[in-house]
């Protein structure tokens, strides 16, 4: 099916992402003069070398805030623009002993999808932090196919045996059916452990420099390549994403705030189509392409189309039109489209060759090329 619910289901924060760019050149791009916190706090940060925790480290450093990362120390560290405190540990075998008799004035935990790393957590930061923030996936709610969702829908269910014993290599072979409602159970496990002092952001797609998942860097890279285009449905499937450095920032915003509750961090603030999206692209990239609308009913089902999300007729058609009222009410921003793709592809041109060869996302050219073909000959039988 065009898009893949495993796709789908994983949503942006299975995404696991390096740079070869210092995370610093990334941060706050084009955002101007970056103003002091009015009270700087001890941020704890549950990760903070992937995809967001980069941008969140930066922007908390430009506020004024003292960082300390908490993480296996697997991934060479960024280049920050200021002192960061670095722990080492190990959640997957509840090694979490440098956090203890610590404290600090906020946690962000940014990788968890496992309940017991909440739990683990709680057993060690729960009096020790004043406020926990949890990045969750809008995967968590049970009935994704209607547009329009809000924060208080139904939740899924979890139907293993026990979710305690669920490990990374379990979820991995169970995506399907174990990723959203483990979510919701780490959700609930935060409000257990640290009670009402807990925020929980839900995003949906994340984008932007520094994904190394290429589901949207496929589209502008793909655009920027010319030529025709295939282009799932009639073009006007609604499109949400949300600029990694625009999730990350808001959420240090939300701790300097103080702010409780459950929001779901999708963007833009406007409606934005498919066909609006790659015509976004293509201002930015130029060129010569022509864009060819290409019927649901045709796509093979082993081709995914990143991004994409077909409106009707699937289990997860309300991906695509979550609403994000309380988080904009809440101050979530957006940065323009263009600038997105600007930078994203600045990123992406810096990486070394052999991983711009790399097709891990969308459809090779040979295969679109195959498809388009015996489309237009359809057409003209």
């Amino acid at each position: 099916m065009n898009a893949s619910r495993r796709d789908l289901l994983k949503l942006g924060t299975l995404a696991a992402a390096g740079s070869f760019l210092p995370a610093a050149a990334l941060a706050n791009a084009g955002s101007g003069v970056i103003e002091k916190a009015a009270k700087p706090l001890r941020i704890l940060i549950l990760g903070g070398t992937g995809f967001t925790g980069p941008f969140q480290v930066n922007y908390a450093l430009a506020r004024g805030h003292k960082v300390t990362l908490f993480n296996r120390g697997k991934r060479p560290s960024p280049e920050w623009p200021g002192e960061v405190e670095q722990l080492h540990g190990d959640r997957n075998t509840g090694d979490l002993k440098s956090l203890e008799g610590r404290e600090w004035d906020v946690c962000i935990d940014n990788p968890t999808s496992l309940p017991f790393w909440v739990r683990d957590a709680g057993k060690v930061l729960a009096g020790k932090v004043g406020h926990y923030l949890f990045i969750s996936t809008i995967s968590v709610y049970a009935d994704g196919s209607k547009p329009g969702m809000t924060e208080d829908a139904k939740l899924a269910e979890y139907k293993g045996k026990d979710a305690m014993a669920e490990t990374m290599e379990t979820l991995r072979a169970d995506i399907e059916n174990l990723y959203g409602a483990l979510k919701a159970l780490s959700e609930a496990e935060a409000h257990k452990q640290f009670g009402d002092q807990v925020t929980i952001v839900r995003p949906g797609y994340i984008v932007g420099p520094r994904d190394e998942t290429d589901r949207f860097t496929y589209w502008p890279k793909r655009i920027a390549q010319g030529g025709e285009v295939l282009v799932p449905g009639d073009g006007l499937d609604p499109v949400q994403i949300i600029d990694g450095r625009d999730l990350g920032e808001w959420m240090i915003r939300l701790a300097e705030k103080g702010t409780r509750g459950t929001f779901n961090a999708v963007g833009p603030d406007y409606e934005l189509t498919m066909d609006s999206m790659l015509h976004g692209c293509h201002a930015v990239t130029g060129g010569k392409v022509t864009f060819t609308h290409f019927p649901v009913a045709d796509i093979p089902e082993d081709v995914g189309l990143p991004i994409w999300v077909p409106r009707e007729g699937t289990p997860f058609s309300g991906y695509g039109a979550v609403s994000n009222a309380k988080a904009i009410a809440e101050g979530l921003t957006f940065r323009p489209l263009a600038t997105t793709v600007t930078e994203l592809l600045t990123w992406y041109r810096a990486l070394p060759a052999e991983r711009q060869a790399e097709v891990r996302a969308g459809i090779p050219l040979d295969k679109e090329a195959e498809l388009l073909k015996a489309f237009h000959a359809k057409q003209g039988a």
